[in-house]
């Protein structure tokens, strides 16, 4: 994570890619980015929560913003990076993004430990249909008929999984869904909220952990959820420590980059690279964690939602690399030029 030099005013991102059109290498790079950590912490979190039994998602996800909170707080002290200093307008402008993402956060944690993997990554893919609504209703955006019918592939294997899963849990289903709406509208709404003139890229990330992290350390106490992780019996296990230490420091990787791509590419984008991830991890999912139950029709439903969300990856992807014939080629940065 670098950034820039000094900012020309206060409040604004100081990386000079922020005022000028992303380049195509940078878009590629961001999404490769999420893409990787996304995929580490879902094995991450999945070990600790299913194979070590670890019985406290909100302590994780509370662990997560602290080392955000950290990193960015530390950064901004030694000028390694830069956002504005807090004001009563803060909360206002980046509203309702930290509501959608502490449920993003603990709703996502919370399904990890109750579904297995393929179908975790599965019922995952409900973010595309609803980031494509979200998208046309908050940001006028149209698509085509290939795109829907890819969509409709995604909904129906989705389905027809559902339907013949042997290892239903309706606790995991209901906050897996409630995580698809809360990762299409973070998708969006930080797209919205992103402005390099405001909060910019790290102010959205540091604000919404430090707005976050008091309620949802009361909602751990409240729930017992605190008390249970204190009393946890691997606390002494060294491997355990590495890899909550681990999950901590991916949880904020993680919100970087699904940050960094939001800002070099569309809030779809984003959603797109996840489907991909999500197809590697169905598939080791079934060899791993020892949670999944095999049968034909389940098996069945999953290859034809991996195939929807695949076609669906291909043709937003390849709407995006079509050149524009409306740009101007000498306004374009060297940097990002052929």
């Amino acid at each position: 994570m670098t950034g820039g030099g000094p900012a020309a005013g206060a409040g604004v991102d100081p990386d000079p890619a922020s005022a000028r059109p992303p380049c195509r290498l940078a878009k590629l790079l961001s999404a490769l980015f999420y893409g990787t950590c996304s995929f580490l912490l879902v094995l991450v979190n999945k070990a600790l929560l299913t194979t070590y039994r670890f019985p406290s998602p909100i302590v994780l996800g509370i662990g997560q913003m602290a080392v955000t909170i950290m990193i960015l707080y530390v950064s901004k002290l030694n000028k390694i990076i830069h956002f504005p200093d807090f004001d009563k307008k803060i909360p206002i402008k980046l509203f309702p993004l930290p509501l959608l993402y502490v449920g993003n956060h603990i709703s996502g944690l919370s399904s990890t430990s109750k579904l297995s993997l393929p179908m975790f990554t599965v019922l995952r893919k409900f973010t595309i249909p609803l980031t494509l609504l979200l998208e046309t209703i908050i940001l006028g955006k149209q698509y085509s008929l290939n795109v829907i019918i890819s969509v409709f592939a995604i909904i129906l294997g989705a389905f027809i999984a559902a339907g013949s899963d042997l290892a239903f849990n309706l606790e995991g289903y209901i906050f897996v869904f409630l995580n698809d709406i809360f990762t299409a509208a973070n998708g969006v709404y930080t797209k919205q909220k992103m402005d390099p003139k405001e909060l910019g890229k790290y102010g959205v990330l540091f604000y919404n952990a430090c707005f976050m992290i008091i309620p949802t350390l009361i909602i751990s106490v409240s729930t017992g959820d605190l008390q249970q992780a204190a009393e946890f019996n691997q606390w002494s296990d060294v491997l355990f420590i590495i890899q909550f230490l681990l999950s901590c420091f991916l949880g904020f990787l993680l919100m970087y980059a699904t940050v960094l791509c939001s800002y070099y590419n569309s809030p779809l984008t984003t959603a797109v690279v996840g489907a991909i991830k999500n197809v590697s991890v169905a598939y080791i999912g079934m060899l791993v964690g020892g949670d999944y139950i095999f049968s034909v029709l389940n098996f069945i439903g999953l290859n034809i939602c991996m195939a929807g969300g695949l076609g669906y990856s291909f043709l937003t992807l390849s709407s995006q690399l079509k050149p524009k014939p409306t740009v101007d080629e000498e306004n374009i940065p060297q940097d990002c030029q052929a």
